[in-house]
């Protein structure tokens, strides 16, 4: 399997804090059908809706069975809104992701919830190491992830991977297979956006001769595959709905059934699913199994995008020089100066074939390349096809092209006000939190602009 991070053996951080403080954060509700149920957040994160698998079960009608979660990180609460039926309401504005303070009323459908944050506080395990398996981070963001996976790895609970196109699910699945019980045993993987649907269930559970046209001979399924070790679904939100009670009934029983024979076979597998969507949001559109998503999600990681963790950005380009060239050479500070301003849609695969690239052809002047990128950024009248990325699938260009606007709407806002950033945010209609948010994402300080300084 081609790496896309070369991990090596595990690094421990001498010293590091094994440990992150956020705010002690509850949901109350306070008007409604559910009126005084409470609900803490647990592992950094609360989940409100009227499916079973909520942290926060309402049986309000007019509530949606995934409608929204509080998301805890040091320094900021923050409401996400999961593409609920009938919105998310904070101050009379339907809102989809908002940093909200203490004492912030959230309406959603007819219930009122309160978000209290203690004076105490809260702690976020996180690892001594600086990588897993071939993946690696240093940031806290990816340490709090490894934590999880450690300990995940040695059971045999199902895990779903979430996060961006990019951010090295695969490899994070194997990884946990390797440093499970199941080690010496197969790790299939099924890549289930990549087939056609009437192929995909004798992907998954084999076939028996004559069972349909072509089918010459027996053959097993990946779960039979995979027996006594781990069967990987890459793209889970790709399944097709059909399919779905088929594969919640392999999962519940441990006994599938090749297609052409009632005969049940039992399996011993360990499921590690990954999406790069957001199921919740498939569950309340009806394209996901509300029933298969909660069995698939006993333990939930989220990778986080490599924007959200920039402090990795040079220990990993480094590591891909090495690997690249076999040589440690410094890259200039100019040049790292300069990745670390940019957003990266594709994450760290993207960075990996943009070292290897230019490992080969020369690296750019980072002069230059800062400019490439804003005019690639600047609104054109040429022919679409220059500036829109359309040598990418459709969900990949939406984001590089949203990544685009969001750093050149920030950054002329902040020409627009000299560098002001509470100004800035009146301008946007959003709070000064969130706009540095927006900001820090982008790899954008107010100092940057001319004539700006940061107004603390």
């Amino acid at each position: 399997m081609g790496s896309e991070f070369e991990g090596g053996p595990t690094n421990v951080i001498a010293q590091a804090p094994t440990s992150l403080r956020v705010p002690r954060v509850e949901l109350c509700v306070v008007a409604g059908a559910d009126q005084g149920k409470r609900a803490a957040v647990v592992g950094g994160v609360v989940r409100v809706g009227t499916a079973k698998g909520n942290t926060l079960v309402l049986t309000d009608t007019t509530v949606s069975r995934m409608h929204c979660e509080i998301v805890v990180a040091p320094g900021c609460v923050r409401l996400h809104d999961r593409g609920s039926t009938n919105g998310t309401f904070v101050n009379g504005l339907r809102v989809r992701d908002l940093d909200v303070p203490p004492g912030t009323l959230v309406g959603v459908g007819g219930t009122v919830l309160r978000v209290d944050v203690s004076e105490e506080a809260s702690y976020l395990d996180l690892s001594s190491s600086t990588s897993f398996g071939e993946v690696l981070g240093a940031s806290a963001e990816m340490r709090r992830v490894f934590a999880v996976l450690e300990k995940a790895a040695s059971t045999d609970a199902t895990v779903l991977l979430t996060g961006e196109t990019g951010t090295g699910k695969e490899l994070v699945a194997q990884a946990l297979h390797d440093r499970s019980r199941r080690a010496e045993g197969p790790f299939v993987t099924i890549d289930c956006g990549a087939m056609p649907e009437n192929l995909i269930e004798s992907e998954l559970f084999g076939h028996v001769r004559g069972a349909f046209s072509g089918a010459v001979a027996d053959r097993k399924g990946a779960f039979e595959e995979a027996d006594g070790g781990t069967v990987f679904l890459d793209e889970i939100g790709e399944l097709p709905l059909t399919l779905q009670p088929k594969l919640l009934r392999a999962l519940e029983s441990r006994q599938v059934r090749r297609l052409g024979t009632n005969q049940a076979r039992k399996v011993d597998v360990r499921m590690v699913a990954a999406t790069n969507r957001a199921l919740a949001d498939v569950v309340n559109a009806g394209a996901f199994r509300e029933d298969l998503y909660y069995r698939l999600a006993v333990i939930e990681i989220e990778l986080p995008p490599l924007r959200a963790r920039r402090d990795d950005i040079p220990m990993l380009a480094m590591r891909f020089v090495e690997r690249f060239t076999g040589r440690a050479d410094p890259l200039p500070a100019a040049l790292l100066s300069s990745m670390l301003a940019r957003q990266w849609p594709g994450n760290v695969r993207e960075l990996r074939n943009f070292v290897e690239r230019n490992v080969s052809l020369g690296w750019p002047d980072p002069a230059g390349l800062a400019a490439a990128e804003l005019k690639a950024a600047a609104p054109s009248t040429a022919h679409p096809g220059a500036t829109v990325p359309v040598h990418l699938p459709l969900k990949e260009a939406r984001m590089v092209w949203m990544d685009r606007f969001e750093s050149t709407y920030v950054r002329a806002l902040l020409d627009k006000t000299g560098g002001n950033v509470s100004q800035a945010a009146r301008v946007a209609g959003v709070s000064r939190r969130f706009f540095q948010r927006t900001m820090a994402r982008c790899g954008i300080r107010s100092t940057d602009i001319d004539g700006g300084a940061d107004d603390g």
